[in-house]
C-alpha cells in the first residue's frame, strides 16, 4: 500500500499541548487574559496599533464590515478566485458583492479591472492575498484614496507577508487573518482583525461580543458585575483563551514556518521551471514577501494529453495529497443563480481556475516528502506530454 502524503499537516507539537493544557488547569478557558495577550503581540506583529481576536477569519471580515456600517445599497468588490466566505460577509451584510477579474502574473485582484467596477454605490474594495502572495496593494489603495473606499484585506493566506517592508496587517484600513488548520499559524479555528483605527476598533469589539457593553465579559471574573447593557446586535465571535494559548505558541513559529515553506516553494519552482507543461506558482512582486500558505501549480493544456482532474487523481492514487483553489465564485450555484455572473465575463480567473492545482506545501514535510512530490509530478508529465 502506497503511504499517503496529506496536503497539510499542522505544526502542533508538545509546547503547544502544554500551553493549552495550562489553560484548561486554570479554572478559566473561554476569553481572557491569553486572549488578550495574543491580541498584543500579534497587533506588534502585524504592524498594527490595535487586533482583536476572534473564532474565525470569516467572522473577522463580517465584524469589520458591520462596524463600517455597509450594508443595503451598498458594494462591494473583491476577487472570483477565493473561497465563498470572502463573499458570504458581504452579503450577510445586506450588501452586493461585485466581482473584478485578477491578474494572469499573481492571480490576485487586478487595479485596473477594479476601476471598471466602481460606482457611486461602491463602498469597500475587499482584496483577497491569494496562497499569501500580496496584492498590488499601491494601486488599490490609491484608488480607494480616489473614491473614497474603505479597504479590507482578506489575509487568510498572508500571516507573516509584506509589502515594500510593510507588514500585511498595517496596510488597508483593516486586516482579517484566519489561523484555521491549514494556515501557517494555527488555532485550529481562529482569526484576528487589525487596524489602526482605534474609533473603528471600538465598534468591531462591540459587534464580536454580542452587543454588549464595555468590559462585559468580565462579568464572571472576581471584579465583574452581573449587569449589562446590548448597545448594537452583535455576533457571538470571541476566541477562547484554549486557542488564543495555541496561537501565541505558533505565533513565536512563524518565522521558522514561513521559512520552511519558502524553501519548498524555491525546490518546487527549480524543479517545475524545467518542465515546459507546467507553470510555476508565482512569486512574490518584487520588494515584497510571500507567506507561501499554498503552492498553486498550473499546468500548460496544450501540452498534455490530460487535464487538471485527471492530473489530481494520478496524484491521488501515487498518495499525493493535493487541491484545488479555488472554484470561482462564478461556477457556485447560489452565486451564479442570484447574480447571474457567467464564467465569460472573467477569462484570467477561469484559465487559472482549469489549469491550477496546489501541492503540499507545509513544514514538517521531509526532504524526502518534497522529493517525492517532484519526482510524482515529473512521472506525470512524461507520461503524458501531447
Amino acid at each position: 500500500m502506497i503511504d499517503h502524503l496529506p496536503f497539510d499537516r499542522p505544526d502542533v507539537g508538545e509546547e503547544e499541548i502544554a500551553a493549552v493544557a495550562e489553560v484548561l488547569r486554570s479554572g478559566w478557558i473561554t476569553t481572557g487574559s491569553r486572549a488578550k495577550e495574543f491580541e498584543r503581540r500579534f497587533a506588534e506583529y502585524a504592524g498594527a496599533v490595535h487586533a482583536l481576536a476572534l473564532t474565525s477569519g470569516t467572522d473577522a471580515m463580517q465584524v469589520a464590515l458591520a462596524a463600517w456600517g455597509i450594508g443595503p445599497g451598498d458594494q462591494v468588490i473583491t476577487t472570483p478566485l477565493t473561497f465563498c466566505s470572502t463573499l458570504h460577509i458581504i452579503v450577510h451584510q445586506g450588501a452586493t458583492p461585485v466581482l473584478a477579474d485578477v491578474s494572469p502574473d499573481d492571480y490576485n485582484l487586478h487595479p485596473e479591472r477594479v476601476a471598471e467596477q466602481i460606482t457611486s454605490r461602491t463602498a469597500a474594495l475587499l482584496p483577497v492575498h491569494l496562497a499569501g502572495l500580496p496584492c498590488r496593494m499601491d494601486a488599490l489603495l490609491d484608488l480607494a484614496q480616489r473614491h473614497g473606499l474603505r479597504v479590507l484585506e482578506d489575509a487568510a493566506h498572508a500571516a507573516g507577508a509584506r509589502v515594500g517592508g510593510r507588514p500585511v496587517g498595517s496596510l488597508g484600513d483593516a486586516t482579517a487573518f484566519s489561523f484555521y488548520a491549514t494556515k501557517n499559524l494555527t488555532t485550529a479555528e481562529g482569526g484576528m482583525l487589525t487596524s489602526d483605527d482605534g474609533e473603528f476598533m471600538e465598534q468591531a469589539r462591540l459587534w464580536h461580543l454580542h452587543g454588549l457593553s464595555r468590559d462585559a465579559w468580565k462579568r464572571y471574573t472576581a471584579e465583574g458585575a452581573w449587569r449589562y447593557d446590548v448597545l448594537v446586535p452583535g455576533f457571538k465571535s470571541n476566541m477562547s483563551d484554549l486557542q488564543a494559548a495555541l496561537g501565541l505558541v505558533q505565533l513565536a513559529k512563524l518565522e521558522k514556518n514561513i521559512a520552511r515553506r519558502a524553501e519548498i516553494a524555491r525546490q518546487y519552482t527549480s524543479a517545475f521551471a524545467q518542465m515546459p507543461e507546467l507553470i510555476p506558482a508565482p512569486d512574490a512582486h518584487p520588494g515584497d514577501r510571500h507567506a507561501r500558505h499554498l503552492y498553486m501549480l498550473r499546468l500548460r493544456p496544450d501540452r498534455l494529453r490530460i487535464d487538471r482532474n485527471r492530473v489530481f487523481e494520478e496524484l491521488r492514487t501515487r498518495g499525493i495529497g493535493a487541491s484545488v483553489h479555488f472554484i470561482p465564485i462564478y461556477h457556485l450555484s447560489y452565486y451564479r443563480e442570484r447574480f447571474g455572473w457567467r464564467a465569460e465575463e472573467f477569462p484570467e480567473t477561469e484559465a487559472i481556475f482549469r489549469s491550477c492545482l496546489s501541492l503540499p506545501c507545509f513544514p514538517r514535510m521531509t526532504a524526502v516528502d518534497v522529493e517525492r512530490v517532484i519526482a510524482v509530478v515529473a512521472e506525470i508529465v512524461e507520461s503524458n506530454r501531447a
